[in-house]
């Protein structure tokens, strides 16, 4: 630590210091909590944070920043304040994270240096700190029910020095352990398998208010959390087809990998939607609301959630009606417990397709009242989900010219319609027949034509998650009906690596970075040239043949992303943003 006597000392005291690693100045009059300094000073997250009197920086250019707003502070009294008011007014970038009621403050003179102090000794920092712990928006069974005590959890841990990693890693083994008691098929192993899978929720909640009590944040931290919900999750499925054919032969792969379908390609509408909205206040000239797209306000559909939001009690409602991740768990492990596998899924696919329904429709409906044009990140950003391979990427080339003459809606229909027609054809046609081959490659014109101009119509983030139901459901279809062993089980294990794959390259929108290189996308084949290959070996292949194809399908598409991937995030400085927290719709 060293103190400045002046701007110009300031200023050159930052010229000297390390070129790497953080750097903060802080006021000499400041008055506050510890942990109030800790939020701005040791949070790895953001590349410039402020608090009152304090200012932290990070990266390189951030550090460039500081140093020449310090040289145009006006006096070394608030050179801090007034070097984070530049920061803001240059760029934007600069963060002032939440203290939850704990105290920041430069007093002017003894009074309020008195006033000061007495507020710090007023709050309970400990009990702030958990409650910081916590996430400020979460669903209503985490909320109430979990949060409450998994925040001393937290606090246990960090005092015994387990790390956020070590305790994500746990929750996994948990909920696997759960779905090996699943498996076994047995009354107690139900039962054992829901308790368990609370259990590993509970973990689950526990990792990351473990990061914010300890601030102990990292890139593969937030990739572990991202991709272990889900790996947990179709687990867990897995275990539950399995028990069902273990205790009474019922064969439940199909509502199984229909779960996973449907609840993949509801995550997919949301993560389209918000993506489509990105920087849409940027590109219209303007600030961004605080929720909601630029220009929605117009929309009756979004006047309807703000009357509601007034209400406390329908925040919740609609919290829980979307099934968030917490709701979603507690629903599966009790009904794990005292009904069949049968009677989870067949709940599981109800619920959830209601939700996706209200969420779909909500997000329908603001987009047609948008009036802002999409911002050019938005539309990179839709055109990386679309996961468009060399075959349909081919398709566009050529068809390029006659989509500029359709009319707005036409790419989400276009896409649409020819999911539907795959889909058709292989539930309709006898299995075997080159039908379902006829379908898939229309399906790769439509899907051509639809990527064919930019994704920029008020309805166009559709294609993402109409092209994830299109290709999901094709599986599924043809793996049921081909009455084949093991070509469910297959067909699941299929969907569940390039489903990771698309939850991926939704992570890496996410945390800035861009989807995953278009060379690891064409080599796994895009999800027209997925489509094709099963298509191809459903025609072609009898027997297990069809099963054989689909687990080598599976495995070669879960080489190529998981090692991309696991290269990705360990060797990347870049976050992982994974959050599901039951926003309404």
């Amino acid at each position: 630590m060293r103190t400045a006597a002046d701007v110009a000392d300031a200023a050159t005291v930052l010229a000297l210091l390390p070129g790497d690693g953080r750097v903060a100045l802080v006021d000499s009059r400041f008055v506050g909590h510890r942990h109030s300094l800790r939020l701005t000073l040791a949070d790895p997250r953001w590349p410039a944070a402020a608090a009152p009197g304090v200012v932290a920086v990070r990266t390189p250019a951030a550090r460039t920043a500081l140093s020449r707003a310090v040289m145009r502070s006006r006096t070394v009294d608030g050179v801090a304040e007034q070097s984070a008011a530049q920061l803001a007014g240059d760029d934007g970038a600069l963060v002032r994270p939440e203290r939850g009621g704990l105290v920041a403050a430069v007093p002017e003179d003894a009074l309020a240096r008195a006033k000061a102090a007495d507020a710090v000794a007023a709050v309970d920092e400990e009990k702030a700190r958990l409650r910081a712990a916590v996430k400020s928006r979460d669903g209503f069974f985490t909320t109430f029910l979990i949060s409450p005590y998994s925040r001393y959890l937290a606090r246990w841990c960090a005092r015994r020095g387990l790390t956020p990693n070590q305790v994500t890693t746990a929750s996994l083994a948990t909920a696997v352990l759960a779905a090996g008691c699943a498996a076994t098929g047995t009354r107690g192993g139900f039962a054992a398998a829901g308790v368990l899978l609370l259990l590993s929720f509970v973990l689950d909640c526990t990792d990351g208010q473990l990061a914010r009590y300890s601030l102990q944040y990292s890139t593969l931290g937030a990739w572990l959390d991202a991709t272990f919900d889900r790996a947990k999750e179709y687990a867990f499925y897995a275990g539950l087809a399995l028990g069902a054919a273990n205790a009474d032969g019922d064969d439940v792969w199909a509502l199984a990998l229909g779960a996973m379908v449907l609840q993949t390609c509801r995550h997919v509408v949301d993560f389209a939607f918000n993506e489509s909205i990105a920087g849409t206040a940027a590109a219209a000239g303007g600030t961004a609301p605080p929720r909601g797209a630029a220009g929605e306000n117009n929309s009756p559909a979004f006047a309807l959630s703000e009357r509601l939001d007034r209400l406390g009690w329908t925040v919740w409602l609609r919290r829980m009606i979307v099934l968030p991740i917490g709701e979603r768990w507690a629903l599966i492990a009790v009904l794990t417990a005292v009904t069949s596998p049968r009677v989870v899924f067949v709940v599981l696919l109800v619920g959830m397709g209601l939700a996706g329904s209200y969420t779909t429709a909500g997000r329908v409906l603001r987009s047609l009242r948008r009036r802002v044009p999409r911002s050019e990140q938005a539309l990179k950003a839709l055109d990386e989900l679309t996961d468009t391979g060399p075959l349909a990427e081919a398709a566009a080339r050529s068809l390029r010219a006659p989509a500029r003459s359709l009319p707005v809606y036409a790419a989400p229909a276009v896409a649409a319609g020819g999911g539907a027609l795959l889909v058709t054809l292989a539930l309709l046609t006898p299995y075997g027949t080159w039908w379902p081959l006829i379908g898939a490659v229309g399906y790769v014109l439509t899907s051509g034509f639809a990527v064919s101009r930019p994704l920029a119509g008020p309805l166009d983030w559709l294609v993402p998650p109409v092209f994830r139901a299109a290709e999901y459901t094709a599986v599924l279809v043809l793996a049921a009906r081909s009455e084949v062993n093991g070509a469910l089980p297959a067909a699941f294990g299929l969907v569940a690596a390039v489903a990771y794959h698309h939850y991926d390259t939704v992570y890496r929108i996410r945390g800035g970075t861009g989807a995953p290189p278009r060379p690891v996308v064409r080599v796994i084949g895009g999800h027209e040239g997925r489509t094709l290959a099963v298509t191809v070996a459903a025609a072609l292949l009898t027997g297990t043949g069809f099963t054989i194809a689909l687990v080598a399908l599976a495995v070669a598409v879960a080489l190529v992303v998981l090692t991309e991937s696991i290269r990705f995030w360990v060797s990347s400085g870049a976050p992982a943003v994974h959050d599901e927290t039951g926003e309404p719709a």
